[in-house]
């Protein structure tokens, strides 16, 4: 009955001169407002039960709404609109893939993940389960994407990771969520090249022990771990920090400022460059940082500061977090939620 008496209104009010004055996306606005009123129910009589069936007509805009608005403040106006809520800001690099497993020269090569990267993935899941996430940024590359698909499958809230696709006006339209508790129950998930591994150039798929005994130890750790020093053709660590940081400040960074709590999935490189932004270490202190696959860092973003707070020890030990006051209120919330 309710989506009867809906589609009545809405036939009777584009009939209306007024409405006929508006170009259609005034008209979609307007509608998509009115059908939510109280007024609207009670002068077609309807009863509280047709709300039940109309809840998922009203909604007619996409998940990703909130985040890009979020994503068009300017920086100072984020200086000027900082909050004082802190917000969880989780780093993992996707677990072992299929090439790692090889030991080949991954860099932009879209590979997907192993078993044990599988694996990792699922752990890294269990270490986060009491953490909030409300928006996932990942690489371009199936491997991070995997990573934080099966991680969110781990999660206490139970809350669906969905991608997000911008990459056409078709591709918004058709992606869009139409019911309200379906799009509170889902996690965008914005894929980003800029979050990608480091391009190794001619590097790419050789077998990394046979490319040092054919061009020599030290040069090949000289490509790998150079803070400037790009393999042939490729990218070295400071051009990949020029991109990840960049995307980080103009993306990520106002999604925090907002108090939303983010997770990235990316790479071991991409995540050294943003680590090097988060932590202020030098090209020196950057390139002897080691990321393990699978292994989730977390940090409070708090008065515009980045604090970490600690990760696991390695990937068998499981590891305990030094929690904030909000973020065991969060955990408390779901023990209740879940008894």
């Amino acid at each position: 009955m309710a989506t009867g008496v809906y589609n009545q209104a809405i036939g009777a009010f584009q009939s209306n001169s007024h409405i006929n004055n508006f170009n259609h996306q005034h008209k979609f606005n307007y509608i998509g407002r009115l059908v939510v009123t109280k007024d609207f129910f009670s002068s077609y009589g309807l009863s509280k039960r047709d709300l039940r069936v109309s809840k998922c007509i009203e909604y007619q805009t996409s998940v990703v709404d909130s985040v890009s608005s979020a994503s068009r403040s300017r920086t100072s106006d984020r200086d000027t609109h900082k909050k004082s809520n802190e917000a969880a800001l989780i780093l993992v690099r996707h677990g072992e893939s299929l090439w790692n497993e090889k030991n080949l020269f991954t860099g932009c090569v879209d590979v997907p993940l192993s078993k044990k990267g599988i694996d990792e993935a699922i752990e890294a899941g269990k270490r986060i389960s009491s953490i909030p996430v409300d928006l996932i940024f990942t690489s371009a590359l199936i491997r991070a994407q995997m990573t934080a698909m099966l991680a969110m499958t781990q999660h206490r809230h139970m809350k669906v990771p969905i991608i997000m696709h911008n990459e056409s006006e078709q591709a918004r339209e058709w992606s869009q969520v139409f019911c309200k508790d379906t799009k509170e129950h889902s996690i965008p998930v914005i894929a980003a090249w800029q979050l990608n591994e480091r391009m190794y150039g001619e590097l790419q798929g050789l077998n990394k022990q046979e490319t040092a005994q054919r061009y020599g130890k030290e040069q090949v750790h000289e490509w790998r771990r150079s803070y400037n020093i790009p393999p042939p053709n490729g990218e070295s660590l400071e051009m990949c920090a020029e991109r990840a940081v960049a995307y980080f400040r103009d993306q990520i960074e106002p999604q925090l400022l907002s108090g939303k709590n983010v997770m990235v999935s990316a790479h071991g490189n991409s995540l050294r460059s943003i680590i090097m932004y988060l932590d202020k270490l030098t090209s020196q202190e950057v390139i002897n940082l080691e990321l393990s696959t699978g292994i989730p860092m977390l940090y409070i973003f708090k008065e515009g500061r980045f604090i970490r707070r600690g990760s696991p020890i390695g990937p068998t030990e499981a590891g305990v977090y030094a929690y904030t006051r909000r973020l065991a209120h969060y955990r408390q919330r779901l023990d209740d939620m879940l008894q």
